[in-house]
């Protein structure tokens, strides 16, 4: 029996090997990729700036962005706030004002109904024995009519028509990335150690920048890290495991750590919509018997 006779009468009966085979030949099923050099950002550099850091700070959930990057944001977002609350501000003094006015409409229109009133009451005799007055217009354009409803054609001066309403906008701000709160105060300072002090070269330029503070490995991309918050350093997480989660003591200054001490270096993609999402899939069409 073949292969697709005994899947037309079994189901789909394939073995492991038969399924790998089979989706890189007909095309069905899904597969994984392995991403590309360039899909990865290198660990030194910005999340904003997606370059390497002059000034590297890190957020306690373990994200580095370049100094002048994330203050220039949080000064943006600040200025944003400013510019939206005084937009709110005009509407809700704007809506006061309205609603002053509404009232002082229907005071008047209460006055003038009673004024009206008594002259009816005065005069209603006389008004009887004139009879119905031919003169009403048809036109919505007539009259207090003209104020109300100017024209059908223009959408802002329908009945249905309403105002922009602001929000009382949201004075916190949160990461570019994790969307966490994130405070001027709370970024940590990066002291990345230089695998070559004395290099002429350029840091853009240099495949190996750095190494580990404690161990002094060189670091890659592909190595998990993590900063000691007390000084900043950064090291591998193999150092961690190894050598500091024994006796939680910094290495550098024997100083005494906790675990909110070691902050885990975040990775991320080279573009805002894969930061922190490297799953490379391909989808094709699948076939249900």
């Amino acid at each position: 029996m073949t292969r697709h006779a005994r899947n037309s009468t079994a189901g789909s009966v394939y073995t492991y090997h038969e399924k790998k085979k089979d989706s890189k030949t007909s095309g069905f099923g899904t597969e994984h990729q392995r991403l590309a050099k360039e899909s990865l950002k290198s660990f030194d550099c910005c999340n904003l700036t997606l370059q390497p850091c002059a000034l590297p700070v890190i957020t306690k959930d373990g994200y580095l962005f370049d100094k002048e990057a994330i203050l220039q944001y949080i000064i943006t977002k600040k200025g944003e706030y400013n510019r939206k609350m005084k937009e709110f501000e005009k509407q809700k003094k704007s809506d006061e004002d309205e609603l002053a006015e509404i009232a002082a409409a229907e005071n008047k229109k209460k006055l003038e109904d009673f004024v009206k009133t008594e002259k009816n009451i005065k005069i209603g005799t006389k008004m009887d024995q004139a009879g119905p007055s031919t003169s009403s217009a048809l036109s919505n354009m007539t009259g207090n009519n003209k104020h109300q409803l100017p024209s059908f054609w223009v959408p802002s001066q329908t009945p249905d028509s309403g105002k922009a309403k602001f929000e009382k906008p949201d004075s916190t701000i949160y990461c570019p990335v994790s969307g966490k709160v994130l405070k001027s105060k709370d970024l940590i300072d990066v002291k990345f150690t230089l695998a070559d002090p004395n290099a002429k070269q350029s840091l853009v330029g240099q495949e190996n920048r750095y190494i580990c503070a404690v161990s002094k490995d060189i670091l890659t991309n592909s190595m998990p890290l993590a900063v000691l918050r007390p000084t900043g350093d950064v090291v591998t997480m193999d150092c961690v495991e190894k050598v500091i989660k024994k006796d939680m003591i910094h290495p550098l200054t024997n100083e005494q750590l906790t675990e909110k001490d070691i902050i885990m270096l975040q990775r991320g993609g080279t573009g805002f919509a894969s930061v922190n999402q490297l799953n490379a899939k391909v989808a094709k069409p699948a076939l249900q018997c």
